[in-house]
């Protein structure tokens, strides 16, 4: 095991990994931005090194300067995290070059799935379904539009448009009709060169009513490889996951076995090493027609879903495989039991289509923590397996900066089955307080009241179908309290001579009016 690691990362991910790495008492270095000096990871971390001003672009996204301080500290390995140079394939070889550890796959294996058209053709070697689509060279318009002709756009079937590099819904277009196609094909080129520095696409069929199922797999560099079987990612917000679970809704064991079997060789087909997950997309009235759409080469964002259901610790696993050591648990051992559900907490404002927020965290209360996150087979599905858990990056006073993602953090429940879990996470987003930014604590609550989501009928188009029932107009504010709210603001605008005289005049006249 190594003796000390630096996390290339910052907010609940970096502190998770810190966690981790302490209780296997293995020391860690953190870096931060100038925006980042008071930071939850940098007070956890034993060391902390400020590489750069608050931009991405002249901090965490630098790195020579992230192996300048590993080579000082004294750091064996480098733990990216995910976001910023996790998926960085030419860091990951500098690592390796400077005699360091990655604690994540290496380069080749990034550089096999991070071109979208080129791990299609590897997934199709390796015999993992793919969609009907085209991921070839030619861009010109006229074979892009002949190719998505014969994906079914030509028979009134619409087709994505998809940027062959990055992701997060950047560079992605849907098509309905072939009048639609010329103006989609030049927006997705514009906004993928300048996203990705690529302008490439892939064409393939939509499945409207779709499920987004993904398996985690973990590899060793001994020829281990394993699936901790799946999860369902499906209910999106601009194409980015706002609720997580595990196993997914309506998975037969069949349908898992498929599922983890296709996942594997995807793995074994790019020589994996580390943790990656292997994204699906399946038909939602039909599941068992599932697809390949991409691998992460990473940790993800909802690994802690499928840690509450197979009560292991998967950033342990991380640094053991990292370390060179053989997988912990082989796939016969290896076992699923309870359900586990992730809300992603964001500083953003969901009626105004989820727009980003930032600003100081005046006050910040959360459920209490309960249970354990590694516990038996049959404590997970039992009563006695309840858990709660709490992953931050922020504490009261704290910033939410605009110049990263504003994710807050991840509430993570389990009960015995997914009816339990659903009561459990719909009553600790309750007991949530944030004072000073807005977030989505309240539109998730109301994602898990609808009978929909509670039969487990989840789909990618969920928050669009369900919109009234999500976005239900916001009623005014009690008349007395708007009465205060106006006392508050006479008293504001007063002289400073005057205000105490006329303040309390406001407040009066202010009170009579509410009664």
């Amino acid at each position: 095991m190594f003796r000390r690691i630096l996390v290339a990362n910052r907010g609940e991910i970096a502190c998770r990994v810190i966690q981790t790495a302490r209780r296997l008492g293995v020391e860690t270095v953190a870096v931060y931005s100038e925006a980042d000096a008071r930071a939850m990871h940098v007070r956890m971390a034993d060391a902390a090194y400020c590489i750069g001003s608050a931009a991405s672009s002249d901090s965490y996204l630098r790195g020579e300067r992230v192996l300048q301080v590993a080579a000082d500290s004294g750091a064996e390995a480098i733990h990216p995290g995910y976001g910023f140079l996790s998926e960085n394939a030419d860091f990951a070889d500098a690592v390796a070059a400077a005699g360091l550890s990655f604690i994540g796959p290496p380069g080749s294996s990034m550089r096999a799935m991070g071109s979208k058209d080129a791990a299609k053709r590897l997934m199709e070697a390796a015999g993992v379904p793919l969609l009907p689509g085209y991921h070839g060279e030619d861009q010109a318009y006229e074979t892009l539009s002949a190719e998505a002709d014969k994906c079914g756009l030509a028979d009134g079937h619409p087709v994505l448009l998809k940027a062959v590099l990055g992701g997060g819904g950047k560079g992605m277009r849907i098509v309905r009709s072939q009048g639609e196609l010329l103006a989609a094909i030049e927006s997705a080129q514009r906004e993928a060169a300048a996203s990705f520095g690529d302008a490439r696409l892939l064409v393939e069929r939509y499945l409207d009513s779709a499920r987004h199922i993904e398996v985690q797999v973990f590899c060793d560099s001994l020829g281990g490889a394993v699936h901790l079987f799946e999860r369902d990612c499906s209910v999106q917000r601009r194409h980015q996951k706002v609720l997580e679970e595990a196993p997914a809704p309506g998975v037969s064991p069949e349908l898992r076995e498929s599922l983890g079997a296709a996942a594997v060789r995807a793995a074994r087909a790019v020589d994996y090493v580390g943790a990656g997950t292997v994204e699906f997309i399946a038909d939602a009235s039909a599941p068992d027609h599932f697809y390949f759409m991409e691998m992460n080469t990473r940790l993800q964002v909802e690994h802690p879903v499928t840690e509450m259901i197979t009560g292991l610790d998967l950033v342990e696993w991380q640094l053991r495989v990292a370390a060179g050591e053989p997988l912990p648990l082989s796939q016969p051992e290896l076992s699923l039991s309870g359900h586990s559900i992730e809300a992603r907490i964001y500083a953003e404002r969901p009626g105004a289509n989820f727009f980003p927020a930032s600003g100081t965290l005046r006050h910040l209360a959360t459920p209490p923590e309960e249970g354990v996150t590694v516990a038996p087979a049959e404590v997970r599905a039992s009563t006695d397996g309840l858990a709660t858990r709490v992953d931050m990056g922020f504490v009261r006073g704290d910033d939410v900066s605009v110049f990263y993602d504003p994710m807050v953090a991840k509430l993570i429940v389990r009960g015995p089955d997914r009816a339990a879990a659903c009561r459990r996470l719909h009553a600790a987003l309750g007991q949530w307080q944030t004072v000073g930014l807005p977030t989505n604590v309240s539109f998730c609550r109301r994602v898990l009241e609808t009978p929909q989501f509670l039969a487990g009928e989840v789909h990618t188009a969920f928050i669009p179908q369900h919109h009234d029932a999500l976005f239900p107009p916001t009623p005014p504010p009690p008349p007395h309290l708007m009465a205060l709210a106006a006392a508050c603001w006479v008293a504001e605008m007063q002289p400073p001579a005057a205000h105490a005289v006329h303040a309390g005049h406001a407040a009066a006249a202010a009170a009579a009016a509410a009664c």
